[in-house]
């Protein structure tokens, strides 16, 4: 799977990574939001033109599935620019809120229920 660039030749996915295909980080789920952190860049990360699409994309916090929906990149390669970015100070990430693992009560549901059949 590749994707063309501006001038409409094909850039591989493995291209993109510098031929990893493992991220160097395990913070990153499909609905993690990320959002750019207004830094510059610290020299760490060889910037790449993807680099700045992520960041320009991460104005507003933005899940990982739907920046790479909106990149039209894999899921994978986004999370292995994104662990660039994370280690250079360029992005915060945002993990999921845990989910209440409670059973609500049967009242509670009773009562929900009543107000359902009222509609």
């Amino acid at each position: 799977m590749g994707r063309g660039d501006a001038e409409g030749r094909l850039v591989r996915p493995f291209a993109l990574t510098g031929g990893r295909t493992r991220p160097s980080r395990a913070e990153f789920t499909l609905i993690t939001t990320v959002t750019a952190v207004d830094r510059q860049p610290d020299g760490t990360v060889r910037p790449q033109p993807e680099h700045g699409r992520i960041l320009r994309r991460c104005a507003e916090p933005v899940a990982v599935v739907e920046l790479a929906a909106r990149l039209d990149l894999p899921v994978s390669v986004v999370v292995i620019l994104l662990c660039d970015l994370l280690e250079a100070g360029r992005i915060l990430v945002h993990p999921p809120y845990p989910v209440a693992r409670t059973i609500p009560s049967l009242e509670l549901l009773q009562k929900v229920r009543k107000c359902l059949d009222r509609l």
